[in-house]
């Protein structure tokens, strides 16, 4: 895998030279330079610890909860206070962990960042089923939420007992949702789980806009490294299968397409913080993305209080892009979306798509893997497949080692990828 990548990164950056996070660190940060800004904060506490699961989470606990909650307001003030007026931002997404079990905390967080900046599109948080109650959805909504995402996983009892989960009550789901409403909502999905085939995905999918979604995202089971999961990973023929079946089914039930990995039954319906040009993470393990820096703040909730109580911001590592890099990087996540566009392009790095990647380009189209049109080029399913293949190398050679790593050490000296 990490031939794959290393040569992919090579070729695309024209460099032998790799990613190099280093232990860099910057009090100020330039944000307010950057347009198409949008704002991710974490909230890493869980009732219990799901195996499968890679993302930075400890176990709830109320006092703990509560400092980290103090801890989070002082860094959004530290980061905040740099602009001289209110920051227009595209939307706020709160991830975890399972940022519910902060919905007393949640409206003076979020009355904490509108001090600082003005959400133009919306306010996001991720929810746990069990969370998905008249009082915690009334307790989100007056606090400004418009967007919820639940992580279902599957409706199948099979597959819950796989990921170690309990059953999801997909009626208990629909009534509260049909007493609290939000501009999006939208439920997540796992496929190419152990015998999983697309007559359990359809009634899933199904299922998931039966019950009040009208947004859903369906993503790959990935096995990294430092988790405790033993499920196996589905083979690549099996896998493209499902997707392509998924796609077409989704497709033709007239759903809309967002990206590679989500649909969505109206057309206004979306969640996703991660195609921004730019973006300010606040928590522990979040990352920051501003003009040709990407941070990460530490994973370790202690050592992320104990540096805030110090008025300094959290950084963990910092990865400074060379040009090239930085080009692959936004390419890569602009698409995504499943369409890149020749002219927002050239707006953000002020030269032309096919001055810098003709060539992949022409061999993309080639191999059917996109369409163009106007300049605008537009994932095939076949593409999109693919996409969806690289990412899983993507994700272990280099996700996988940079979290596992994080997790061990709260400020490791550097890494390179």
């Amino acid at each position: 895998m990490r031939v794959i990548t290393d040569l992919t990164r090579m070729w695309l950056t024209r460099s032998v030279r790799p990613f190099l996070f280093q232990k860099e660190y910057d009090q100020l940060l330039p944000f307010e330079v950057c347009g198409e800004l949008g704002l991710y904060v974490h909230i890493p506490f869980c009732r219990s610890l799901c195996d499968f699961c890679p993302y930075c989470k400890v176990l709830y606990s109320e006092e703990l909860c509560s400092r980290y909650a103090d801890a989070l307001l002082g860094e959004i003030r530290l980061v905040g206070q740099q602009a001289k007026g209110r920051k227009k931002v595209t939307s706020l997404y709160f991830g975890g962990g399972t940022p519910a079990l902060a919905a007393d905390r949640m409206g003076e967080i979020i009355g904490t960042i509108r001090e600082y900046f003005e959400i133009t599109e919306g306010i996001g948080v991720e929810l746990h089923p069990d969370d998905v109650t008249v009082p915690v959805l009334l307790t989100l909504k007056e606090a400004g939420v418009t967007r919820i995402s639940i992580g279902v996983q599957s409706f199948g009892k099979k597959y819950q007992k796989l990921l170690g989960r309990k059953p999801v009550d997909a009626a208990a789901l629909k009534a509260a949702l049909q007493e609290v409403t939000f501009e999006t909502v939208s439920m997540d999905l796992i496929f190419a789980l152990p015998g999983q085939t697309f007559e359990d995905l359809k009634e899933d999918i199904d299922t998931v806009f039966a019950s009040g979604a009208n947004h859903m995202a369906i993503y790959p089971f990935i096995d990294f490294t430092f988790t405790s999961s033993s499920l196996p990973a589905m083979p690549k023929k099996e896998k493209r299968r499902l997707l392509d079946a998924v796609t077409a089914y989704c497709i033709d039930q007239g759903y809309v397409r967002n990206s590679i990995w989500t649909f969505s039954s109206e057309e206004h319906a979306r969640y996703s913080s991660m195609t921004r040009d730019h973006f300010l993470g606040f928590g522990c393990s979040a990352a920051t993305l501003l003009g040709d820096q990407f941070k990460i703040n530490t994973f370790s909730v202690t050592a992320y209080i104990e540096r805030i109580e110090q008025k300094l911001l959290p950084t963990s590592l910092t990865l400074r892009f060379t040009r090239r890099q930085r080009m692959v990087y936004y390419l890569f996540w602009t698409a995504y979306s499943t369409k890149v566009s020749s002219r927002a392009f050239q707006q953000f790095f002020g030269v032309p798509l096919k001055k810098m990647y003709g060539l992949e380009l022409y061999l993309a189209k080639l191999l059917g893997f996109v369409t163009e049109e106007n300049g605008d080029y537009e994932m095939t399913p076949k593409g999109a497949f693919y996409y969806h293949y690289y990412e899983n190398f993507y994700t272990l050679s280099y996700i996988d080692r940079m979290w596992g790593l994080m997790r061990k050490e709260a400020f490791p000296e550097g890494m390179k990828l």
